[in-house]
């Protein structure tokens, strides 16, 4: 049975769709067949980081929630040749300012992502189903949390994430998500990663996924390509992979 896995930070610039890129990487190398939708609607970005331009994309998870398309429709197969065995599918965002707009003024019939991530699972035969969340508590972000199999919740080692972790925690548990993730990203390479591991266990009681490092190799590639794929042995790699091994323990 496929997995649904929600990714998610109570705040943005975390680096949370660079994060479910690279998991989605991961557990692609693992032979997996692995869907991404982009509900990040007001702020999509994703595609980006998959050189998915502008020119090769015909319909976005917009047309499909305005009735538009079938989300299988808007789709897009983004596996890099790296990978063998597994595929990799993005339902972007639209980036037009005025779809954005509409967004913003008219909203859109969220119980229409409950269906659209099944029929997706069911028509490219997934075995993993991320989706980047928009930051913050909003129906949307609810309902792809209540639904999940997995949540996780990405965060800076910073006092304001800690807090809004916290809330989302909370909010998790009350829903019934089985299993949870903390992942603490923009870590700075010289402090001991595992003393940050301890606190977030004593504090959240929650399962540590990974600790990324602050790295400017991530920085300097500015989102132009899938981190992993050009430094699979950096520790931030790794940590990611380790991560992806979390997940398809899942199973």
């Amino acid at each position: 049975m496929a997995k649904v896995i929600s990714l998610h930070s109570f705040r943005g610039g975390t680096g949370k769709s660079n994060i479910t890129a690279n998991l989605a990487i991961v557990l692609a190398m693992a032979g997996k067949r692995v869907g991404i939708i982009d509900t990040d609607i007001q702020s999509p970005g994703i595609h980006i980081i998959f050189g998915l331009g502008e020119d090769r994309i015909d319909h976005t998870l917009n047309d499909y929630l305005w009735g538009r398309c079938r989300v299988a429709d808007s789709a897009y197969d983004v596996t890099p040749p790296q990978v063998d065995k597994g595929r990799v599918h993005l339902v972007p965002s639209s980036i037009k300012v005025n779809e954005i707009t509409r967004v913003l003024h008219e909203g859109y019939d969220a119980r229409l992502l409950k269906d659209g991530f099944k029929d997706l699972i069911q028509e490219l035969s997934l075995d993993h189903l991320l989706i980047d969340t928009h930051p913050g508590l909003n129906e949307e972000t609810l309902l792809s949390i209540a639904i999940s199999h997995a949540l996780i919740i990405i965060l800076r080692p910073d006092q304001q994430d800690y807090q809004g972790t916290s809330v989302t925690l909370e909010v998790a548990k009350r829903l019934g998500v089985p299993s949870l993730f903390l992942v603490l990203n923009k870590v700075l390479p010289d402090l001991e990663p595992d003393i940050y591991r301890a606190q977030l266990t004593e504090t959240y009681h929650a399962q540590v996924g990974a600790i990324l490092p602050l790295a400017t190799e991530i920085v300097r590639l500015a989102s132009a390509d899938i981190f992993y794929l050009q430094q699979p042995q950096h520790p931030f790699s790794q940590e990611i992979k380790m991560l992806g091994r979390k997940i398809v323990a899942l199973e």
